[in-house]
Parts: structure tokens; C-alpha cells; sequence
């Protein structure tokens, strides 16, 4: 199903402060979430096979809407507001917060959400709060631990199993991790076909 889905056009459709800017429904939606820094925007680009779909940044919190790309005409990507960085205000944070809370809850395209944890780092307590929104809200997630390329063997397997533990505590998670590298293009197949079997 889908052989070609990530060859084919990438299309960015809209960018989103509000709900009411939301667009229409479609298609099937995929959204990815993490931390500011994770590597949201090199894995989104890895997976599509572009450079700059996703603009990536040195500058945490640089990714401030709800963006929507129309990807093969067969669903749409949802690159999310990074979360957890200090310098953003209060009242910045609360309007990301309502924003994805109210996204989360009420769009039924939405499939899945990839939830991007720093593998070097294991889980925040922001991540945790998203985690529980999801949970709150019932919307499938699954985790995927980035930079998977720039930590030891040993490691990985702590990170994972560290994880997969705290995973039990969570009813819309997938019960196991998915070590990912934008950079060296690990696990960038198997996001793709979970994508499709989804949409």
C-alpha cells in the first residue's frame, strides 16, 4: 500500500495559531511532537526525502503553529510546537498548551502521534505532561527515540528498556520504542511503513 507515498510531492498546506485556522478535513493526519531540540524537523525532512520541508534550526522553539503538509495526497504531516523550552514566555506556552490539547481532542483524522524523545536523554517531565495529554485526549502515540546514532549500544538498550517500563503507565502508548536517526537514516523505513499502515 503506498509504495511511492514519500517519493511523490510534499505540499505545505497551512500554518496554524488557532483553532479556528484549522483546515478543513480531508485526510488522514500523522503529528509529530517533542521537545524543543529533539530533532523534530531533520527526522520530518529524513522521512519525506527533502531538505527543508520542515524547517530545521539551531534555536529551540522555533516551530510556533500547528503546520499541516499535504504529503502524496494521501494524508497529511503535522509538524506540532516544540515543547519545554524556558525562554518562551508564560502566556506563549499556555496558547501552545491549549492549542494541542484542543487539537488533540477533537480532530478525528487524527491517526497517530509521534512523540520525539532525545535517546541521549530519555524522558523530560515535559514529555511526561505530553504523554498524559494524549493519554487524557486518546490519541494513539508512539515513541521515537532520535539521535540513536550518537549514543553507545549499551545505552540504547538502558534508554530502551528504561522506556518501555514507563511505557505501561501509559493506555494510548505503543508499548515499544522505535530508535531513530535522522542523521544516518535508522529507522527511518519503519516509521514510514507505520505510517502507512495507519493511514
Amino acid at each position: 500500500m503506498y509504495p511511492n507515498l514519500f517519493k511523490g510531492e510534499c505540499t505545505f498546506v497551512a500554518g496554524v495559531n488557532t483553532l479556528d485556522m484549522l483546515p478543513d478535513i480531508t485526510l488522514p493526519e500523522v503529528a509529530f511532537a517533542g521537545r524543543s531540540n529533539v530533532g523534530k524537523s531533520s527526522l520530518i525532512n529524513a522521512l519525506t526525502n527533502r531538505k527543508a520541508l520542515a524547517r530545521t534550526s539551531h534555536t529551540p522553539g522555533r516551530t510556533q503553529q500547528l503546520n499541516f503538509f499535504d504529503i502524496g495526497n494521501a494524508f497529511l504531516l503535522v509538524d506540532m510546537p516544540g515543547y519545554g523550552y524556558a525562554k518562551v514566555s508564560k502566556k506563549q506556552r499556555a496558547d501552545w498548551s491549549t492549542l494541542m490539547r484542543s487539537y488533540l481532542r477533537g480532530r478525528v483524522s487524527l491517526k497517530c502521534v509521534f512523540l520525539l524523545v532525545d535517546s541521549r536523554h530519555g524522558l523530560k517531565d515535559s514529555d511526561v505532561d505530553m504523554m498524559k495529554m494524549m493519554d487524557e485526549t486518546a490519541v494513539p502515540y508512539r515513541i521515537l527515540l532520535t539521535k540513536s546514532d550518537q549514543i553507545k549500544k549499551s545505552d540504547r538498550e538502558k534508554v530502551t528498556e528504561d522506556l518501555q517500563m514507563a511505557l505501561k503507565k501509559h493506555p494510548a502508548a505503543f508499548p515499544e520504542p522505535v530508535l531513530c536517526s535522522a542523521h544516518k537514516k535508522e529507522g527511518i523505513d519503519e516509521i514510514q511503513d507505520i505510517i502507512r499502515s495507519v493511514i
